[in-house]
């Protein structure tokens, strides 16, 4: 099968079409025909290196997938080969076939193609797992809230009854409204440090610096959850978040996403030909929504 692999760490020119062989499921997996993919800024760091290591070369990247049942493993009985799923996977999407934890997928979502169903899962599981405790009242700020996370946080946030601030660009003001943000700041000409207190959860999807200055719009007993990696660690309040792939979050993102309760907003549609520039754009910021990338397969 054909599959983008890299065989160092290093720009998005590391990034080259190779066939590898088609793996097989083994027990409690699937193999999933791959429609889509999509761009996660945890895949241009994971690629650069910025990360760490992570398996051994030559490496498949890939977090999102959308596609379809091709072959069940051992001992799985909640799925059907032509069945169309999605789900986070830990690495290898960016190929014709991936294997996957059956209990980590979920069926795609009704009424959506597969473009839009790939840019959901590791972005809205982030947001739905991050934002677990926020009920009805509580003030929520989202910093980047117009990105691939935010932009589902700031609607999942709202959906369970929370005020809602979020930062972002001015040209981005009103698209967030329209999503139900309440209060919109403009970071680039407001300090948020400033203008917003008694915060009971911060939703940091920036990082660096972020950090110490979103602890000062906390309440005492505030929570400040990261994504990225700032200053603020070692402080009681603060988390460090890492998505958990499951199968009974993209069932939850499914329900709501069926009942128009959440929509996910694709920024450029690019065959996997173009996914060196589907990293650059990624990775330079100011993305609207997500960047998706089409398989090799024709699904939709």
């Amino acid at each position: 099968m054909l599959a983008i692999t890299q065989r160092a760490y290093g720009g998005p020119e590391v990034l080259e079409e190779t066939e590898v062989e088609r793996p097989r499921p083994g027990a409690g997996e699937v193999l999933v025909r791959v429609a889509a993919t999509s761009i996660n800024a945890a895949d241009w760091k994971l690629r650069s290196g910025q990360l760490g290591e992570f398996g051994s070369m030559p490496l498949t990247l890939g977090l999102d997938v959308s596609g379809v049942v091709e072959e069940l493993g051992p001992g799985v009985f909640e799925f059907q080969v032509g069945e169309a799923v999605y789900g986070v996977v830990l690495g290898g999407a960016n190929a014709e076939y991936v294997v996957v934890r059956a209990h980590t997928l979920g069926r795609k979502p009704a009424g959506i193609d597969h473009e839009h169903a790939a840019a959901l899962p590791a972005a809205a599981s982030s947001a739905w797992q991050a934002l677990a405790a926020v009920g009805a009242g509580q003030r929520v700020l989202v910093h980047a809230a117009a990105g691939g996370v935010g932009h589902l946080a700031v609607q999942i946030a709202k959906h369970r009854g929370a005020h809602v601030v979020a930062t972002a660009r001015a040209v981005n003001h009103e698209y967030l409204r329209d999503l139900g943000a309440d209060e919109v700041i403009d970071y680039t000409a407001t300090d948020f440090a400033e203008a917003v207190r008694d915060i009971d959860l911060v939703l940091d999807l920036v990082g660096g610096a972020y950090g110490t200055r979103s602890l000062r719009v906390l309440r005492p007993n505030g929570r400040y959850i990261d994504l990225q990696g700032s200053d603020a660690e070692g402080d009681p309040r603060y988390e460090r978040f890492y998505v958990e792939p499951a199968g009974v979050t993209m069932r939850e993102i499914s329900t709501m996403v069926e009942r128009g309760l959440l929509r996910v907003t694709i920024d450029q549609v690019l065959p996997i030909a173009d996914i060196a520039k589907a990293h650059r754009l990624s990775e330079s910021g100011g993305v609207r929504g997500k960047i998706v990338v089409t398989a090799w397969n024709s699904l939709s």
